[in-house]
């Protein structure tokens, strides 16, 4: 792993992805996770497993009671733990086989294959596939980059992942983010039309002939995915972010690509695009994180896009800092409009709060029915600000600020960067802080209309290994 990937884990100030890994006791794990059951997974991928440090594990827990403690080279999972392989470093969830329970897909971005390299370089990349069955969870194989029909390269193949049924054929795909790809990054598609998901691939990069578009090498295509159904009519299409790439002649203004595989279109939305409230500046980085949720319950996805580097001071000081905000776009019959889209950040109206250009609001982003009224809610992370600002999805107009709920870390303690992971469960909001090794667990009710549902005073923390960045991720 490089110098400056470990820096920005421990900031965690950047591309926050979900994460999680699996093994020792399968079938505990398969018990939290296997056929639907509700779990919570954590990640820490800076664990030490058998002396190697920066390995990576994952804990689930079913509500605040421990299940499993996963790593690789245990359990069925192929591979030994490495130094500094950060397994874990991103997970999705689905039903990639289509026999109703849930598979995971589980990111080791910073694996190398063969001889071991120092640190230095970024990862070659190595995405582990496990089935859910009701017996437990069995490993289902590995995918790589070959799987694309390319060679292994610093990649880091599997530093996001996403999961929907893109072809509409009833199972879900597995996305792969592969940001290091060498023309500015990629995406990997795996069980389209049929296709078993430990099969051959389909790779998406920025110069393929129907996205066609101007890349270079540090556009970081792939740093972030997300599936949703933006047009309503059942199927799928998929989101991908790149937060480094150059919008006209501003370098890290960032973007993100809306891509139809089916029909081979693709669109892409800067802060220079029509519409798109404010302009592209240096080290905006949007597309740093995405989420997508039915904000205004019309049957069609909405896209939540993190725009972390944003900048609403005069100090704004190089790709480390940023006010952040968000940028919501909204599904109609045709897709996602920017057309009465919305920008959030902590100066919006109804929020009325002091920005910091360390706040980095937007570096990690959750969507989910927190109140159980049919219409998503949206959770933003404010590492900078150790905050999470919540708000509430309506029937009509989407997002409010009407009601909202700030969920603070403890006092006194940045160092914690309460907010750099969130995860709407079944049961309430998740919220990591990676620097003081802890989870947070806030309950949700019942509560109609534009409110959160959030319970504050039924929080509760869970704890995990010191220095392992336990908390770094946090997923269902």
């Amino acid at each position: 792993m490089s110098a400056s990937r470990a820096s920005q884990l421990l900031a965690a100030f950047t591309v926050l992805t979900l994460a999680i890994t699996s093994t020792p006791t399968a079938a505990k794990a398969a018990r939290a996770l296997a056929c639907g059951t509700p779990g919570l997974v954590v990640a820490a991928p800076y664990d030490t497993v058998d002396g190697q440090t920066r390995a990576g594990t994952v804990t689930l827990f079913r509500g605040d009671q421990k299940q499993a403690v996963l790593s690789q080279g245990a359990g069925g999972v192929t591979d030994a733990p490495e130094r500094g392989d950060s397994f874990g470093s991103a997970v999705a969830a689905g039903d990639f086989n289509r026999d109703g329970c849930a598979d995971l897909a589980i990111g080791a971005s910073e694996e190398f294959a063969g001889t071991p390299v120092p640190d230095g370089a970024d990862g070659n990349g190595l995405v582990h596939l496990m089935y859910g069955t009701a017996h437990g969870l069995t490993p289902a194989g590995t995918l790589t980059v070959t799987r694309l029909g390319r060679s292994r390269d610093t990649d880091r193949f599997g530093a996001a992942l996403a999961a929907g049924d893109l072809d509409g054929d009833g199972d879900d795909e597995l996305v792969v983010g592969i940001p290091g790809l060498s023309e500015g990054g990629g995406v990997g598609i795996f069980g389209l039309k049929g296709r078993k998901p430990s099969g051959k691939g389909t790779l998406i990069t920025q110069a393929t002939s129907w996205v066609a578009q101007d890349h270079s090498e540090t556009d970081q295509f792939g740093a972030a995915v997300a599936v949703g159904d933006f047009d309503g009519d059942g199927k799928a299409e998929l989101a991908v972010g790149a937060p480094g790439d150059t919008v006209g002649t501003t370098s890290g203004g960032g973007s993100v690509t809306i891509a139809d595989p089916r029909a081979r279109q693709a669109g892409v939305y800067t802060q220079n695009s029509p519409g798109v409230p404010g302009e592209a500046e240096k080290w905006d980085s949007l597309g740093a994180t995405l989420a997508a949720g039915d904000f205004d319950r019309d049957g069609r996805d909405d896209l939540a896009v993190g725009v972390p580097g944003e900048g609403l001071d005069t100090f704004q000081d190089g790709p480390m800092y940023g006010n952040g905000g968000v940028h919501v776009l909204y599904g109609t019959g045709r897709g996602l409009t920017a057309i009465g889209g919305e920008f959030w950040s902590r100066e919006t109206k109804g929020i009325g709060r002091k920005s910091l250009n360390t706040d980095r609001l937007g570096s990690a982003l959750a969507a989910g029915d927190l109140n159980g009224d049919g219409d998503a809610e949206l959770a933003i992370g404010v590492p900078g600000g150790n905050m999470v600002l919540v708000l509430a999805g309506t029937r009509r107009g989407g997002l409010t600020a009407r009601h909202h709920t700030i969920v603070k870390g403890r006092k006194g303690h940045p160092g914690d960067l309460y907010g750099s992971s969130v995860a709407i469960t079944g049961s309430g909001l998740a919220v990591g802080s990676p620097g003081a090794g802890r989870v947070t667990l806030i309950p949700s009710r019942t509560k109609k209309g534009s409110y959160t549902g959030l319970r504050l005073t039924g929080a509760r923390a869970l704890a995990g290994p010191s220095n392992s960045l336990f908390g770094f991720a946090v997923a269902p």
